[in-house]
């Protein structure tokens, strides 16, 4: 069973943060661990216990827990559940048209221009 992602945002219309219900089975990601340039993310554990993984270790979220993520490059997170239940959060965050997300763990960086995502290694070139 994969990642679902409701993205609430969009039915409300929302345009300057998005909001999105995630849900992740045993053994699944949110993503690689990763950081924006330009957009905050905020997470809230809605159900099931969550490992965060950050630059400072690994970190377990149970329900009526948040963790937030500033940009730059001292903010490289994800999500993984680890347990062998389901887990439910709630994703907040900025939406900008125009985004760079680098990914700390793997030769991968995702540029977005108009909401456009285009997939690079971290030297530029094609991935």
């Amino acid at each position: 069973m994969a990642k679902t992602k409701n993205i609430l945002g969009d039915v409300f219309g929302l345009s300057q943060f998005g909001v999105n219900l995630v849900s992740l089975p045993p053994g699944t990601w949110s993503s690689q661990r990763h950081w924006h340039e330009n957009e905050e993310e905020f997470i809230y554990v809605l159900s099931g216990e969550l490992t965060l993984a950050t630059d400072d270790g690994e970190h377990l979220l149970k329900p009526g827990m948040c963790a937030g993520f500033k940009t730059g490059p001292d903010s490289g997170h994800c999500l993984k559940n680890l347990s062998d239940a389901p887990a439910q959060y709630l994703e907040m965050g900025t939406r900008k048209n125009d985004e760079v997300a680098w990914y700390n763990d793997i030769d991968l960086k995702v540029e977005i221009k108009n909401r456009q995502a285009r997939y690079l290694r971290k030297d530029g070139s094609a991935a």
